[in-house]
């Protein structure tokens, strides 16, 4: 049976429960996004990216998005550090535990993809983890991933909650026993199936 990750660990500084699936918005799912949104279950996480706007552009694409997002209880958070996370007024900051900053009156979600970047993550006090990438995505083709045995050993050390991200769907995610997991495009298909709330 697989092992079901973040589960039973001993949180340290978690402010509250973590959403178990997150949608991760992209330029090439931008026009999937509303739909998306609308289609995953009540109370689940939505981090937004885009990088390819401008800035006025991209603040005013993540007030439309993040409105639809809390019309269903998504979790918002924004790319980037938790002062402009705050000063937009989403929930959560994502990024590396480097580009973060200081702060903690807002949940902070870090990107890990080594032992070394876990520690750093544990040093800054991060509330979840998104171990990636734990297969092979288009996102970054090309790149070398983690595969299912080193996920589970860097998932293993995690003291927070873990988000299993990288060629992630519900399958997949059942077979790597992740509670938590994250994606882009799987979560964004059109013809996706609907989503448990719990898997």
């Amino acid at each position: 049976m697989a092992r079901c990750y973040s589960a039973n660990v001993r949180h340290r500084y978690p402010p509250r429960d973590l959403p178990l699936i997150w949608l991760i918005s992209d330029a090439r799912i931008d026009q999937r996004l509303e739909t998306a949104l609308a289609r995953l279950p009540r109370g689940s996480g939505f981090i937004f990216r885009h990088y390819h706007l401008a800035p006025a552009e991209r603040r005013a694409r993540f007030r439309h998005l993040a409105a639809r997002a809390r019309a269903k209880s998504h979790i918002v958070a924004l790319s980037g550090s938790a002062r402009a996370a705050r000063s937009w007024g989403a929930d959560a900051a994502y990024g590396s535990a480097r580009n973060l900053g200081a702060g903690r009156a807002i949940i902070r979600l870090i990107t890990v993809h080594s032992l070394r970047e876990l520690a750093a993550a544990h040093r800054a006090r991060a509330d979840g983890v998104l171990i990636s990438p734990v297969f092979a995505t288009r996102t970054h083709p090309g790149a070398p991933s983690l595969g299912s045995v080193r996920f589970r050993l860097l998932a293993a050390r995690a003291l927070v909650p873990v988000i299993a991200l990288g060629g992630m769907n519900p399958r997949r995610a059942r077979a790597l026993g992740a509670r938590r997991w994250a994606a882009i495009e799987s979560l964004a298909q059109p013809l996706a199936p609907a989503l448990p709330l719990h898997s």
